[in-house]
Parts: C-alpha cells; structure tokens; sequence
C-alpha cells in the first residue's frame, strides 16, 4: 500500500513540473471536440468529456502495459 502512495506522489510531482515548466503540452486539454463549455451572466460550466475519455484511454493503456 505504501508503495503505491509513493508511486501517486512521484506521478503528481511529475505533472506539476510539466505543468509549470511546460504549459504547451497541455494546452489541447479542454479544447477539443465534445468538451462543454457553458456561459451565462454569472456562471460558466466547463465540462471536459472528451478530455477526460481521452486521458482514461491513455491510463488504461498504461497501466495495462505495466502490469504484464
């Protein structure tokens, strides 16, 4: 269990220097087609589906990958 605590640690220390050195990369997220984005006076909804199909697909693969 411990080791797993270390590994999402490591992974979340990993994303916050990409996302703070490199903001490029990532700047397809919530821009594709599919992702919802609602405006009115006040309130704004943002909904990312596809963004969030597509991060599940390349984590699946992944963790697929590693574990064989």
């Amino acid at each position: 269990m411990a080791r797993w605590f270390i590994v999402a640690g490591v992974v979340l220390v990993v994303i916050g220097l990409i996302l703070h050195f490199a903001p490029g990369l990532v700047q397809w997220f919530g821009k594709l087609p599919g992702d919802l984005n609602w405006r009115s006076d006040r309130t704004q909804v943002f909904v990312p589906i596809t963004s969030m199909i597509v991060i599940s697909v390349v984590l699946t693969i992944l963790i697929n990958l590693f574990n064989r």
